[in-house]
């Protein structure tokens, strides 16, 4: 709903086997994502990258610099970015939310943390060693 601008949370966290996940949901960015890690701790953070375009768009999403600030900020080990490349819901052309997350990931020296999955793609957490 692009007139939801309640912001009185920042997604949810699940943990088990050792692993913890961030989920933001649809989020636009805000100064609560360092908190979210201090009371969190999240290994992975799954963060939006997708529908930013028009800039009224990010009232409700982030952009994918907006995403990779958010996860720094939270100090999850993992992104694994969500909300692009399967509808169009943002005027931004498909495959840019990638690239601009990966040009951005780059620019920090954290493309390694950066793990962009294929539709349907499975990514295995070891409790030991991190993602496999």
């Amino acid at each position: 709903m692009f007139r939801d601008t309640h912001r009185g949370f920042g997604g949810y966290c699940l943990s088990g086997g050792g692993q913890s996940i961030y989920h933001s949901g649809d989020t636009a960015y805000f100064d609560g994502f360092t908190q979210i890690g201090a009371r969190l701790k999240p290994d992975v953070a799954l963060l939006p990258i997708g529908a930013y375009f028009p800039d009224t768009y990010r009232t409700v999403h982030t952009s994918p610099e907006e995403a990779v600030r958010g996860f720094v900020e939270c100090g999850a080990k993992w992104m694994v970015p969500m909300h692009f490349g399967t509808f169009r819901l943002g005027r931004e052309p498909m495959e840019e939310p990638v690239q601009r997350l990966v040009a951005e990931a780059e620019r920090l020296g954290i493309r390694n943390r950066v793990k962009v999955l294929d539709e349907g793609a499975t990514l295995r957490l070891s409790s030991k060693d991190g993602i496999v």
